[in-house]
Parts: structure tokens; C-alpha cells; sequence
């Protein structure tokens, strides 16, 4: 058989047909899930992947299967896959967090859904396919063992590799330890955290170039396996980023080890500036009052800092926008990723807000972080999304990406600093390409402020009159 497996992409980001790919490549990384799904199909069987983000997608494959991975902000467009390649009498398979939460609504779609991770379950799918006598439901109720777990086939992505920061994706682990509330990783996983053999992840180190990305939900979830980790990689030489735990800043070793195995950045789920707002998510694990001293500690130690940031918790009020502003700056992060407040179905937080009758609608093309999809408690819908906006574009002004860059060459190294240079001006092209300004609903807009909007709202009307469409976000 011939297999075709598909990333899908929002409109705003994909490669259609004779379109450029957008020049977004420090936010693409290897496509790890497929290349993954790739080696554990048997050689016999001939496997393509192809990414939206990157290349246009071509429905009229010779393919026999189609597989589709996706989240829930790509759930709409992977429906859309299916509809038109079974149109086209083709075979179709969903897996991915969305089809694993939801795996009876993804089967009103496609032919299968695998639900769960894919080892020990997708070479069954492929046999049975081969016998024409397959399930609706796959369900890998079970932890597969990761020491069973192949190399991914990187070698599929070779021809589009320039389009990512990298292709080489390695993994130590699955899973997290934590259960916050609104993590969709705590809910596909079961709130289990397991590691890979450190002799396996070794090898597949020794075959990757010297700059990688490890992609651990959080790389530091056993710390005394990834001290191990990090000593048997010091002699390698390598050049990585990853995610973890803003708690590597209490452990002087732990850290130093980080940075002589090749660190040079990490994402940190910082959330929210507010306490409140962290216990109601079981997120206990931060502490506001220690953010700024261990931000410092990852500073000296070598290690640039990304935040995550969520804006629209039950303890935010207009202010939180400028708030979280004044943190940013004042805490020195390097680099942010905004969400606004999205209940992932399948997570403890959607229910609560199901129950509440708290969200607006089920388009879960809009379910992407980036747009209001809840009633908030201490502010509107619009306001919530202009505040998010707001901070958005304020952080990614180009005068201070040039100042975090200075910052960071002189401050933290060389290295974090060209990452930071390059991550801010990506964000910025994100926020110019989809025209993400906003404003801040905490101060009331002034006349200049009001004309303005007067403007915008005349020009998209003569736009719309013109039969043009503007950027859409």
C-alpha cells in the first residue's frame, strides 16, 4: 500500500496550490508524531508525509490510506481532508490529541481513529486495513513501552527541510507528572510521565547534527534522569532547546548540567503573574513571588527564556494585558507565546466551563489560543481579545526585540541572543501578516483613538466593497 500522511495547517498559515510558504520557520519544527507513524509502518508498505504548513496538498495522490494527525484548532480543516479524500474513494485515519479526546465525533469522519499513541496499535491498523477488516476505534488503552519506540524517519521531510528551524526532533519522554487543569498533554497521557532507555535516546543523538530540538513536554520531569542525560551529552558538543519546569532554576546543578550538555533555551510555562489564578488551574507548581530570581539564575547560568502566558483566567480583569506587559519586561524574558485562555476538549477545564455554559461556541477552528472563545468572568469577549492583541503587539515592537537582543548578547550569551533576534522577528511577522494590533480595554480610548477606529472600519468596508478579503485571523 501506499501511504499518505498529512499535517493539516489554519488558513492563515497554509501553502495552497502556486502560493509561497510563509516565512515562519522558527515556529515549524520536525513533524515528530508522523515521522514517528512512519517508522512503525512496515517497510513493505511505500509512506509519504506532507505538511500544510509548508507544501500544498495534493488531493489527487496515488495513496491508498490517507492518515491525518491533528489538534482541536486543526480539527475542522482535518474534517475537511477527509471529506474530500474519501470523495476521491480513499481510505481515511485520524489520530492526535483532538481524535484521541474525541474519538467518536472524529469517527463521524473518517474511516478510523486511533486513539492513543500509536506504537503497539498502528502496525494492527495497517494489517487490518490489508485485510479489509478494520475497526471504527482503535483505542491503545494501555502505556506502550518506549523502549520500543523507532527512530522517526526524518530522511521524509528532507525535501522540505529548509522550510523548518529544524527537522531533527528527539524526544527523552512522554507525558508530565503535573495535572493542571487545562493541559491537553495531562489529559491525552493520563497524568503519566514515562522516559525512553538514556542508551537509546544516546544513540539517536549520535545520528542528529549538532543543533536540535528536544521536545519533551517537560524535559526535566525525572531530574535525576535528565542529570544523567545531561552528563553523558557534555562531550557531544550539541546545540539544543527544549520545555520544562520554571523549578530547573532551584536545582545550581541541574542547571549547569543543562547548559554544558548544549542548552541554550527553554520554554517555560510561566501561565499567569497571579496566585489566585494558578491554584484554580492546579498550577501550584510556580510561584509569582520567585519568577523574576529564577528567571535570573537561567540568565547567568547561559539559558535564554520563553514564557508562556495565558491571559482570560478567572482572575483577570481589563488590567491583566499591561500587567503581564510590565512582568515581561521588568522579569527580562527573551521571548513570549500569548494564549488566550481555550478549553481543550477532554481536559478538566472544558468540562468546568461546559457546566458553566461559559463557552461561546464549538467552532473548533477557533479553538487555536489566539482567539476568545469564553465568556471571562471579569471582562468581555472583545475585550479579552483586544487586550490580547494589545499585549501581543506591544511586546513584539521592533525597538524592543532590538533591546532584548542587546540584553541578551551582553547579558546571557551570543547564542540565546540570536535565538531571541529571531523568534521576535518572526512573532512580528506573525502579528503584521494577520494585522494584530488590538488595544488596551483598561484605558479608554481617547479622540485620535476613536477617529482612528472610525478609519479601520471605513477601509474594511471598501475592501469588502471591492470584493477583496482582508487577512483574516
Amino acid at each position: 500500500m501506499k501511504i499518505l500522511l498529512v499535517l493539516p495547517a489554519t488558513e492563515r498559515h497554509r501553502v495552497v496550490p502556486g502560493g509561497e510558504v510563509p516565512k515562519r520557520k522558527m515556529l515549524r519544527f520536525s513533524v515528530l508524531g508522523l515521522t514517528t507513524v512512519a517508522a512503525l509502518t512496515p517497510a513493505r508498505h511505500e509512506v509519504l508525509v506532507r505538511d500544510e504548513n509548508v507544501e500544498a496538498l495534493d488531493f489527487e495522490t496515488d495513496a491508498d490510506v490517507v492518515g491525518v494527525t491533528f489538534m482541536t484548532g486543526l480539527a475542522n480543516r482535518a474534517y475537511e481532508i477527509a471529506a474530500e479524500f474519501k470523495r476521491r474513494g480513499k481510505l481515511v485515519v485520524a489520530g492526535g490529541y483532538h481524535p484521541t479526546l474525541m474519538p467518536e465525533e472524529a469517527a463521524r469522519h473518517f474511516d478510523i481513529v486511533v486513539a492513543g499513541e500509536a506504537e503497539g496499535v498502528w502496525p494492527r491498523v495497517v494489517a487490518d486495513i490489508e485485510r479489509g477488516e478494520f475497526r471504527r476505534i482503535y483505542r491503545n488503552v494501555g502505556m506502550p513501552d518506549l523502549r520500543e519506540t523507532p527512530v522517526p524517519r526524518r530522511e521524509l521531510l528532507e525535501r522540505m527541510r529548509d522550510e523548518y528551524v529544524t527537522t531533527n526532533a528527539v524526544q527523552t519522554g512522554r507525558g508530565c507528572p503535573h495535572q493542571c487543569r487545562f493541559c491537553s498533554v495531562a489529559a491525552f497521557f493520563k497524568g503519566s510521565f514515562r522516559t525512553r532507555p538514556q542508551e537509546n535516546v544516546l544513540a539517536e543523538l549520535a545520528q542528529v547534527p549538532k543543533v536540535f530540538m528536544f521536545v519533551d513536554d517537560n524535559i526535566i520531569s525525572d531530574p535525576e534522569y535528565a542529570k544523567a542525560l545531561f552528563r553523558a551529552m557534555a562531550p557531544m558538543g550539541k546545540r539544543w532547546v527544549s520545555q520544562c519546569s520554571i523549578k530547573i532554576a532551584d536545582d545550581p546543578e541541574l542547571l549547569r548540567l543543562a547548559y554544558e550538555a548544549g542548552c541554550r533555551g527553554l520554554f517555560l510555562g510561566i501561565e499567569t503573574i497571579n496566585q489566585d489564578n494558578l491554584t484554580a488551574v492546579q498550577k501550584d507548581i510556580n510561584d509569582p513571588r520567585q519568577y523574576e530570581r529564577r528567571i535570573r539564575l537561567m540568565h547567568e547560568a547561559g539559558i535564554g527564556v520563553q514564557a508562556g502566558m495565558i491571559v482570560g483566567l478567572d482572575s483577570d480583569d481589563v488590567t491583566v494585558f499591561e500587567k503581564t506587559l510590565d512582568f515581561l519586561q521588568s522579569a527580562e524574558l527573551d521571548a513570549l507565546q500569548l494564549a488566550i485562555l481555550t478549553p481543550q476538549p477532554g481536559t478538566p477545564l472544558h468540562e468546568d466551563f461546559a457546566k458553566a455554559g461559559r463557552l461561546l461556541h464549538r467552532d473548533w477552528g477557533r479553538y487555536d489560543f489566539r482567539h476568545a472563545v469564553i465568556q471571562p468572568k471579569h471582562m468581555t469577549p472583545e475585550e479579552l481579545q483586544a487586550g490580547a492583541d494589545w499585549l501581543y503587539a506591544q511586546y513584539y515592537r521592533l525597538d524592543r526585540i532590538i533591546l532584548r537582543t542587546l540584553r541578551l548578547a551582553f547579558k546571557v550569551g551570543v547564542e540565546p541572543a540570536y535565538l531571541g533576534w529571531r523568534l521576535g522577528l518572526t512573532y512580528r511577522y506573525n502579528n503584521i501578516r494577520e494585522g494584530i494590533v488590538g488595544r488596551n480595554p483598561a484605558r479608554k480610548p481617547g479622540l485620535l483613538a476613536r477617529l482612528w477606529e472610525g478609519v479601520k472600519d471605513s477601509f474594511q468596508l471598501g475592501v469588502r466593497a471591492w470584493g477583496l478579503r482582508p487577512i483574516s485571523r
